[in-house]
This record gives structure tokens, sequence and C-alpha cells, in this order.
């Protein structure tokens, strides 16, 4: 695909969790898919007809198997937050329907136990994950997504 081509892409209607557990820190998955370090927070699409608020607890259900009963929902982002994806990586994701997502974020507290985390789930996203303090977070994530979590991390801040 061409840069322009990709330029008329939509984005994907997407959520994003912020789960902070008692201490403030910020939970990360490694990505499955991925052979190298490439550590995220709980995110995925917005179903058709689906709110939002669903969707972000949805997917982290799906993602950690926490369920909502474990969790207070503390905030959501005031819009929208989009990234592109490498424009190499477009026609290998979401079979080259869009040039990135479109993510409305929620900050949820947990307030489970280490052994309430299970990412062995019906379709496995994380293979492995942990607690990151706020000022270390944007530094493991993948290049393309640390805008995001920048202004993640600044709209959530003061609730951290």
């Amino acid at each position: 695909m061409t840069p322009e081509e990709i330029a008329k892409l939509p984005y994907r209607p997407c959520v994003g969790v912020m789960l902070i557990n008692p201490r403030g820190h910020v939970f990360v998955g490694q990505r499955i898919d991925r052979d190298t370090a490439a550590w995220q927070m709980p995110q995925g699409g917005v179903d058709k007809g689906e709110k939002t608020c669903d969707a972000a607890f949805r997917e982290l259900e799906e993602e950690t198997g926490i369920t909502p009963n474990l969790v207070t929902l503390e905030a959501e982002s005031a819009g929208l937050i989009p990234y592109d994806i490498p424009q190499e990586l477009v026609p290998n994701i979401w079979k080259g329907r869009y040039r990135g997502q479109e993510q409305k974020w929620f900050l949820m507290r947990y307030h489970g136990t280490p052994d309430q985390i299970n990412l062995q789930t019906e379709h496995p996203e994380f293979s492995a994950w942990k607690w990151v303090h706020p000022d270390d977070l944007v530094a493991g994530i993948v290049p393309f997504k640390r805008a995001v979590y920048e202004r993640v991390l600044a709209e959530f801040r003061h609730k951290l």
C-alpha cells in the first residue's frame, strides 16, 4: 500500500484500560504475538453497537481474566486518542482496513489479588504481566504507541 492509500484509511474504533493497583502502579502485559519486548496496557476493538465503557470491561476480562467486580472505574479520557501503525504493518494488521486506532481510555483501580489475574483466557493476548511505576510506563512501550501512553498518563496522572 502506498502512503497515500494508507492516509485515506479510517481509524479502528478501540478502547484502552489503564489498570492501576492500590499503590498506583500500572498493569502491562507482554504481547504473546511478538518475539521481542512489546508491553502494553489492555486494549481492543469496540464491537458494532457496543458502548465504549462496556467494551473496556469486556476487553479487560478477555485479556486478563479480571472481572468487573474486581475493579472500580475512576475516569475516562476526555476524547479519542488516535495513533497510526507503521506503514509497513498496515497491510498485515486488520486485513489492511485501518491506518491505526482511535482509542477511548478508561482508568480502573484493581481491588483483587495477583491470583485473580489469569492470562490463560479463551484467546490469550499476553504471555506475562507486571505492575510498573507510572514513570517507567512509556519507556517499555513500542515506539509508535508512546505518544498515546504519554497522553493517557497526562490525563490520568492526578488520579494515580
